[in-house]
């Protein structure tokens, strides 16, 4: 894909599963904004409406019919690529999906793949921020991911025109958390995203500026309770490109 497209809302009559071996991929659901990094998957249940927005992007999908009885659930997730289930979704391209003849072959290959499938989806990452329909929290998270380096809650509050308090309440009314547990973790997702896009351009210090962490130590200490691996390690990984 191009430096950035964006499908547009719709939805699939299939189960997808989406890998991205480069760039980053954002999904969009009614409630949910999930964020899918290089080397991961993202799993689209059919009849889910969805929008996506694919930055720089080389990515894989696998189409599974709802008759194959693989449970698809009501809500999309994203997934850490097992090498063997990453392996599989690469090696699947030898099968477009706009044959016209069976295979054997295919078939028996597939069914082995949504096998597996159906117990990885017991093992998700859970990279995604909520949405809101809530017009107040709305505008409040468009101003908050349009600010990360300098927001703060009275600028916050001042720009959606609201009280410190009614925010407050309102927010966690709306997504269930608070929004500073929202500001950080679109900060972190946000991160993680110029980790995987502009790695070899920025050092983490300017990352960590960029996002609005005040040092990075700071910085290093929350990225790695959030993804399990500090930034320098999570960079490496996932800009290692698989050909």
């Amino acid at each position: 894909m191009g430096d950035e497209v964006v499908t547009g809302w719709h939805l699939h009559d299939l189960h997808q599963l989406e890998y991205a071996l480069e760039g980053v991929i954002q999904v969009e659901t009614a409630t949910t904004r999930y964020l899918l990094p290089p080397q991961q998957a993202v799993w689209i249940p059919a009849g889910t409406s969805h929008s996506s927005t694919w930055t720089n992007v080389k990515a894989v999908s696998v189409f599974f019919d709802p008759a194959m009885n693989v449970p698809g659930g009501d809500r999309v997730r994203v997934l850490a690529a097992a090498p063997v289930i990453r392996e599989m979704i690469l090696y699947g391209k030898r099968w477009p999906i706009n044959r016209t003849q069976r295979d054997p072959m295919a078939d028996s290959f597939f069914d082995v793949l949504a096998s597996l499938v159906v117990e990885w989806l017991e093992h998700e990452t859970p990279l995604c921020l909520p949405t809101a329909s809530d017009s107040l929290v709305a505008a409040a998270m468009d101003y908050t991911d349009k600010h990360l380096a300098e927001v703060t809650l009275p600028r916050l509050c001042a720009a959606v025109g609201t009280s410190e308090r009614s925010l407050r309440r309102a927010f966690h009314t709306a997504t269930g958390m608070s929004w500073r547990q929202y500001l950080l973790e679109s900060r972190l997702l946000r991160a993680m995203a110029m980790l995987a896009q502009d790695g070899d351009k920025l050092n983490v210090i300017d990352i960590a500026v960029a996002v609005g962490f005040q040092s990075v130590s700071a910085f290093t200490r929350a990225f790695t309770r959030y993804a399990g691996e500090a930034p320098s390690t999570y960079r490496q990984r996932v800009r290692t490109r698989i050909h």
